[in-house]
């Protein structure tokens, strides 16, 4: 898992980047040793979202690796990620964010605890013998930043009911 953490942080542009860069660069001497990095795609909330930037002329590649996720996740045979599935909706938002970029709001109600719904980590876990077709494919496609603001949230009041 830890050969995505380093591509990964360089291409999130957030405010975690720190937390996930102090868990890579303190590794040194102890690297063995070191803890690793919580990811930031480990919602503490009952709900959380987050939004991904993609390059306009890779929409429908990143789209491709949506559809790739679902399907791996419906065909698999753990619990966890039938709640991951369960829980996620991918938006196409009809503006476009800075230079031309395709903005994706993921959506995830009911966060499946202690779950990474990192869309990478994920795909390698269901798709181990293809993890570097997929890494070439998933880093292609991402605009500056690559992720905006990941938000969790706790539900104050349902209006509904």
């Amino acid at each position: 898992m830890r050969q995505w953490v380093a591509p990964v942080v360089r291409r999130i542009g957030v405010v975690m980047v720190g937390m996930l860069t102090a868990g890579v660069l303190s590794a040194g001497v102890a690297h063995a040793q070191a803890p690793a990095a919580k990811s930031p795609f480990a919602f503490s909330g009952s709900s959380a979202v987050f939004m991904n930037f993609v390059k306009a002329d890779k929409a429908a590649q990143f789209e491709g690796l949506v559809q790739k996720l679902k399907d791996g996740l419906a065909k698999s045979e753990k619990a966890e990620h039938k709640q991951i599935a369960a829980s996620w909706k991918v938006y196409k938002a009809t503006e476009a964010g800075a230079g031309g970029a395709v903005i994706y709001v993921s959506e995830i109600n009911g966060v499946a605890t202690g779950q990474d719904y990192s869309m990478i980590s994920l795909l390698y876990a269901l798709y181990p013998a293809e993890s570097q077709a997929i890494y070439a494919q998933y880093n292609e496609v991402f605009a500056t930043p690559a992720v905006g603001n990941l938000v969790n949230l706790t539900l104050v009041n349902d209006l509904g009911k």
